[in-house]
């Protein structure tokens, strides 16, 4: 259970960053454009948590 905790965090706190990021590095605020920042952070959060597990492993 603290695994899945731990990776949900992770993953929340790396979508947090990136759709901040994207949130800043955009002009104009749209709807749509929250939407898709919001989904392509999310894609690189699990990149990133992977990214992170696969170097920690070495």
């Amino acid at each position: 259970m603290t695994r899945r905790l731990t990776a949900a965090l992770e993953v929340a706190a790396w979508w947090v960053a990136l759709a901040g990021l994207w949130l800043v590095l955009i002009q104009t605020v749209d709807a749509l454009e929250c939407g898709v920042g919001a989904g392509a952070a999310l894609l690189a959060a699990y990149g990133g948590r992977a990214a992170r597990r696969a170097a920690v492993r070495r």
